[in-house]
């Protein structure tokens, strides 16, 4: 990996400014889309509690409940691209706007939902909702952080994924106890009005909220934002050997399907954690459907731990490749080891647990390698491309799990085959994207670049002179 380091102490005034700069875009931009993810993730895994309720209200079966679970991804994947491209042309507050509010109807209309089919139809439309909104703010954040701050956004961005299951799998199990039969609706009929009402709020609020990029942010006086767009432009010059002019050139690079197989397993892994830990905590032993939400935040809470701990040591390495491998690597040996602890909730808790902590690690570090070696052009595109494929394993996975369930009666079958299939896609990616590709920097302007670029950005704060030059 390519890393460009700041040039020595007389660059202490540009690394402080750059610090106070970044700190502002992170306390204006993150909070809100983080809070976002947070309603996302909550309205789409949901169904997992529901599920506690609603299989045996309208007779699904497993392996029914896993196609329909598995269908959402069809329309998340057939629409991400476009959504990306899309968002390319309009911006950001029209785009999350958009998707925020679809999602947050659709998925209230889940209450009205009395059969299979049915189940599956607004499943499928919930995932066309939803398309573009993970891939589109990883794009997002590139058009206002350099690579070197990544891993850690990201892990910022990704806790959401932690924080929904902390607190989302407590409320709904007491949502789905209290207001059972409340005004004639089901516990999980009233579940899918409550969450839904949120995004549709958020995503109205979006569009007032966010900006297009920092030339438009208005809350960044015209140093700082000369700055961001100037730092940005060293990381572009960086990668213009990449040749990917356009979208359209990058999707002809085998590279970037090696990415695209790594994101499809851990769509596998996250399939796991997100959509059966509550019933391989009923399964284990623990029947009261309260206990069952308090007990699923546990694995939540000791992921989010773990994902910040090991992105915050990758930005100081400024390593991901096997930072995130390891991550992988430790989640399917969870996998693996679940079904042997199947009739203990104590051992099955832990194992979710660890579980988590590879997962959500690996979903926070996996866009810092990409990112760092598409251009700024084909980025959008190309990070959609990526994410539509990898979806893929959202759609098979559950299915995989679900028919094997039925087939043999546990999960063993179905974890293994998720296990195995994350190793080799990490192998794949490890491969296929050698160290040598990636572009990263630390941030500040040393010399070296500044040689080939300086003609074309202007650099703020300026460089302070030593004393021996400010002597004459």
């Amino acid at each position: 990996m390519e890393t460009i380091k700041q040039s020595g102490p007389t660059d202490a005034p540009a690394s402080d400014a750059a610090g106070h700069v970044y700190r502002k875009i992170t306390l204006r931009l993150i909070p809100f889309l983080f809070a976002c993810y947070v309603l996302n993730y909550i309205d789409r895994v949901n169904i997992s509690f529901a599920s506690l309720q609603f299989r045996q209200d309208l007779g699904i079966s497993a392996a029914a409940y896993g196609f329909g679970v598995g269908i959402f991804f069809v329309g998340y994947i057939l629409f991400e691209i476009p959504s990306n491209l899309l968002m390319q042309r309009i911006g950001a507050r029209r785009t999350m706007m958009r998707i925020m509010v679809l999602w947050g109807l659709v998925s209230m209309s889940t209450m009205f939902v009395t059969s299979a089919t049915q189940f599956y139809v607004v499943r499928a439309l919930l995932g066309i909702a939803e398309a573009g909104f993970f891939p589109g703010v990883v794009f997002y954040l590139t058009l206002w952080f350099p690579s070197a701050m990544r891993g850690r956004i990201m892990a910022m961005f990704v806790l959401a994924i932690a924080v929904s299951g902390v607190i989302g799998g407590p409320v709904s199990g007491l949502i789905m106890s209290q207001m059972a039969d409340f005004g004639g609706l089901k516990g999980w009929q009233w579940l899918f009005l409550i969450e839904g009402i949120p995004p549709v709020l958020v995503g109205i609020m979006a569009y007032f909220y966010l900006d297009d990029g920092p030339e438009q942010a208005k809350w960044l006086n015209a140093e700082e934002k000369r700055f961001v767009v100037g730092n940005l432009a060293i990381e572009a010059a960086s990668r213009e050997s990449s040749k990917h002019g356009t979208f359209w050139t990058a999707i002809r690079d085998p590279r970037l399907y090696a990415a695209a197989i790594a994101w499809f397993t851990v769509a596998w892994c996250g399939s796991v954690i997100n959509y059966f830990s509550p019933t391989i905590i009923r399964n284990s032993g623990v029947s009261d459907t309260l206990m069952v939400g308090l007990l699923s935040a546990i694995p939540y809470a000791a992921g989010a731990l773990g994902m910040v701990l090991i992105n915050r040591h990758s930005d100081l390495k400024l390593e991901r490749r096997w930072h995130y491998a390891c991550c992988v690597f430790l989640a399917a040996a969870a996998i693996a080891a679940l079904p042997s602890v199947a009739q203990n909730w104590k051992l099955a808790i832990g194992l979710l647990a660890i579980l988590s902590v590879g997962y959500l690690g690996s979903v926070a570090l996996f866009w810092s390698i990409p990112t760092a070696y598409l251009s700024k052009k084909a980025s959008a595109g190309s990070i959609a491309l990526i994410s539509s494929i990898g979806q893929c394993g959202g759609l098979t996975a559950p299915n995989i799990i679900g028919w094997t369930q039925q087939a043999t009666g546990d999960f063993a079958l179905g974890f293994y085959i998720i296990a195995l299939g994350m190793v080799l896609g990490t192998v794949i990616m490890l491969i296929g994207l050698p160290a040598r590709l990636l572009r990263e920097r630390y941030i500040g302007h040393a010399p070296a670049e500044r040689s080939h670029v300086e003609s074309r950005i202007e650099h703020f704060p300026p460089r302070a002179k030593p004393a021996s030059e400010a002597a004459t």
